[in-house]
């Protein structure tokens, strides 16, 4: 069973959401907020393994609810759910360690598809985000030195393999791509996030975007 947090400010907008999930089976809706110092209060009390939050929120937004959620003990994994596909609202949720990031327009089984992988340890971007990802690193005016440094130690099929984790391709789609097994793909991952010094797709997604590939 996967246990979840809804974080919104629309209590309409977690009641569809609340009527979506509960139809599946390994789902299981734990609590809702309103805002995040509630949420922040409610995943002391009650851990759960993925929260769904909203960015624009009265009081504390999700923007500063991802920042205070990276110290905290038992931090769920977050997808977050917005109206708004913003570059500015997209690299900053994904540098502040969110795991996915949907628009709430998305299909209710791709919203569900989402909390499965994302509680996997996958990464999930809506095809829009992962667009918006893509032309803010095209249009970036230089590259990182850090960045570019740590990218730098990664062998060819590394980076090859990274490029496409950036560009949102799952394992599967990397191996078709590369034409690799699912366990070099797995393996390549691991010796990227290594060296990257990273612990999941998003943070190494936006490390290769940092270093300009």
């Amino acid at each position: 069973m996967i246990t979840l947090a809804l974080v919104d400010d629309d209590p309409m907008v977690r009641t569809g959401l609340s009527y979506i999930l509960k139809l599946e089976q390994d789902l299981q809706v734990c609590w809702q907020a309103g805002d995040g110092a509630e949420a922040l209060r409610l995943v002391t009390e009650s851990p759960v393994d993925v929260m769904l939050l909203d960015i624009r929120m009265p009081g504390m937004d999700g923007l500063a609810t991802l920042e205070a959620l990276g110290t905290a003990p038992m931090r769920p994994r977050v997808i977050v759910l917005t109206t708004f596909n913003t570059d500015d609202y997209v690299v900053r949720a994904l540098r502040l360690g969110a795991d996915g990031f949907l628009l709430k327009d998305a299909e209710p089984a791709r919203m569900v598809e989402a909390i499965r992988r994302v509680h996997a340890g996958e990464t999930m971007l809506s095809p829009s985000v992962t667009r918006t990802l893509i032309d803010v690193a095209t249009e970036r005016p230089s590259a990182l030195p850090a960045a570019q440094q740590a990218v730098a130690r990664l062998t060819n099929r590394e980076r090859e393999v990274m490029v496409l984790v950036a560009q949102g391709l799952t394992n599967a789609q990397i191996a078709s791509r590369l034409h690799l097994s699912l366990a070099s793909v797995k393996a390549h991952l691991t010796g990227a996030f290594t060296k990257l010094g990273v612990d999941n797709r998003v943070s190494a997604a936006m490390a290769v975007r940092d270093a300009g590939l």
